[in-house]
């Protein structure tokens, strides 16, 4: 298992590794990782014996006795024209501490960093902003070496402590790991959900150091060759002082470049070269597998496979697992948290939901209608909002979504994916339906289906009291639509894109898009500037969407203030946005459509997603 995670790590860091993703950092890489580690005489640094005259009184420890004694001191090789000034002999590791500090700031601040940000109250981009003023402060110190010596003398009472920017490395790796941005891919996904989520186990730790060495692996080759090129090339030995302020001007620019977003230009100008290696790997069936890292089996949810998907009959699941890791709820007495064991001897519904999915939307309507009916019988309904943005974290938000669906059963907001992993989940929306013992009797991956659940909480209820006296069948309409005859949810977002049928390299960052000649059907494509992040798109000009779809329905998950507009059977229409996100309907038929819809997005909204019925 660690070994199938180390190599799926270690194959997406080297594919991340050539990619044009690279292409920013480079240049650091070369002069101050590769460069600088080099010897103004292109020999290998050693250390030598020197002789040195001392007074008699500083001799003595040595054997000496009157005069003038000879004392062997070891010192590092220095450059005999050197001047009074000039630094110490680089470390000949140089390169690989900077290649160790980047893979060790990469794997820290993407596993934790969200947590430790959180426990410190800090912003989420106080990283990027950190290791981006570390590389100002380098910059500055190796294009003045006075500015350095300043930032040193905090340090000096630390004896054979070495923080400069010539000497070590490590810190400049450091910097360079909390501003660098690889290429999303599966793995880079896999290791943001379980750094989100706190789920980080051994095997999410393997997964994560083996990416970053594998995306650091081809940084290394090239700070190696930036070495090699130095001491064989005499040009670059006679002007180590011109190479120093070189490497400090490309550090500086490097930091601007990130502060205004040019990496992404550069990288939007460049095609992705490993675009079609990205996507074979994307689809490796064991790569997929592996990756479910939301799928662990642990001592709670280990019967949960036992339920089969799509069952129709009662099974017997192991007892269900603890509700834990909640944020908040609501509907309850004092809007207290519910134990599972205290409701030993009712059947118990646990339904995972996200208030902006539609399927979830549609599913609703079916759990509402079963509390209001057969609550009075024994049935206990707990709704566990699980989300899938930002968004859907905020109490509020969710109390309005339940209120305006009419729940009134309790509901508990899963902000940190803790009840959803310990339940094994996968799905938005999931039934878990639980026996008046505490045994999980039938799970309900997706919508639809309705009738089969029914009839099993009928027999449950029926089983725990046979006097009970039930109501009629809810009946209601199921509206889940075929599988395979509607567009599937389509994601915006840069941490979880589906369905993109651009050109354009969809990278973070701004970015100018055009759409393509030709676009695949149940696709969307971007055209004018966009500011691509990982919860959701921005527009930032004149900006649109083009979406192919196949529907009956489409609906779109919005946020912010300002206008949309389109055009549907050549009329007009307007959708003012406004507030927190939410499902904005864009158009609904009468039956299933297949069609295009060009959308011009005004600036102040926050696209996220498209869901069809």
């Amino acid at each position: 298992m660690f070994l199938s995670l180390a190599l799926i790590g270690l194959a997406g860091g080297l594919i991340t590794g050539i990619s044009p993703c690279i292409l920013p950092v480079l240049p650091v890489i070369f002069f101050s990782g590769g460069v600088q580690g080099a010897r103004a005489d292109g020999k290998p640094a050693k250390r030598r014996f020197a002789r040195r005259d001392m007074p008699v009184s500083s001799a003595r420890n040595s054997g000496g006795s009157s005069g003038t004694a000879t004392a062997i001191l070891e010192r590092p090789e220095v450059d005999s024209d050197a001047t009074p000034d000039a630094e110490p002999t680089v470390s000949r590791w140089r390169p690989y501490l900077v290649i160790l500090g980047l893979v060790v700031s990469f794997s820290v601040f993407t596993l934790i960093g969200s947590l430790l940000l959180a426990l410190l109250h800090l912003p989420q981009d106080f990283l990027r902003w950190a290791g981006i003023i570390v590389l100002v402060i380098i910059g500055f110190g190796l294009i003045i070496p006075r500015f350095q010596h300043l930032l040193e003398k905090p340090f000096s009472l630390l004896p054979q402590k070495s923080v400069g920017t010539e000497r070590g490395g490590f810190v400049l790796g450091i910097a360079l790991g909390a501003v660098y941005v690889p290429c999303a891919g599966p793995v880079l996904a896999a290791i943001t959900v379980a750094g989100s989520t706190g789920k980080i186990g051994f095997g999410t730790i393997v997964l994560t150091v083996a990416f970053a060495i594998g995306a650091s692996v081809p940084l290394l080759i090239f700070a190696l060759a930036g070495r090699r090129v130095a001491e064989r090339v005499k040009s670059f030995r006679k002007h180590q002082q011109g190479i120093r302020v070189t490497g400090g001007i490309v550090m500086i620019a490097l930091a601007v470049g990130l502060v205004f977003n040019l990496p992404q230009v550069l990288q939007t100008a460049i095609p992705d070269y490993t675009s079609a290696l990205q996507a074979q790997f994307s689809n490796s069936n064991q790569v997929s597998k592996a990756l479910n890292l939301g799928g662990l089996v642990n001592s709670q949810n280990k019967d949960l496979s036992k339920c089969r998907e799509g069952a129709t009959k009662l099974e017997s699941c192991g007892t269900a697992p603890d509700i834990k890791g909640i944020a908040a709820w609501f509907n309850t007495p004092g809007d207290q948290a519910i134990n599972l064991k205290s409701l030993k001897g009712k059947v118990v519904l646990i339904d995972f939901w996200a208030y902006s999915c539609i399927n979830c939307q549609r599913s609703l309507p079916h759990v509402v209608a079963w509390d209001k009916a057969y609550k009075k019988a024994g049935l206990d309904i707990i709704g566990i909002q699980s989300p899938e943005y930002a968004f859907e974290k905020v109490t509020s938000n969710v109390e309005a979504a339940a209120k305006n669906f009419g729940i009134t059963y309790p509901v508990a907001i899963d902000n940190n994916l803790d009840t959803w992993t310990n339940y094994r989940n996968r799905y938005w929306p999931a039934d878990y339906l639980v026996d008046a013992k505490g045994v999980v009797r039938h799970i309900q991956f997706g919508e639809g289906d309705y009738s089969t659940t029914e009839s099993l909480i009928r027999q449950l209820l029926t089983a725990a009291n046979p006097n009970v006296k039930l109501p009629a069948t809810t009946d209601l309409p199921d509206t889940t639509p075929k599988a395979g005859t509607t567009t599937p949810e389509t994601y915006l977002s840069l941490g979880k894109v589906e369905n993109y049928g651009g050109t354009t390299t969809y990278g973070s960052g701004i970015a100018t898009f055009s759409y393509p000649s030709k676009q695949t059907a149940s696709t969307f494509a971007l055209a004018g500037a966009w500011d691509l992040t990982f919860n959701g798109v921005k527009p930032e000009g004149s900006s649109a969407i083009r979406l192919k779809y196949t529907a009956s329905e489409v609906r779109m998950v919005l946020g912010g203030h300002g206008t949309i507009t389109y055009s549907v059977d050549g009329k007009k229409r307007t959708i003012h946005v406004s507030g927190d996100p939410k499902s904005y309907e864009i158009l609904k038929t009468a039956g299933n459509d297949s069609g295009t819809l060009n959308m011009s997005v005004g600036k102040g909204i926050t696209a996220y997603s498209y869901t069809f019925g």
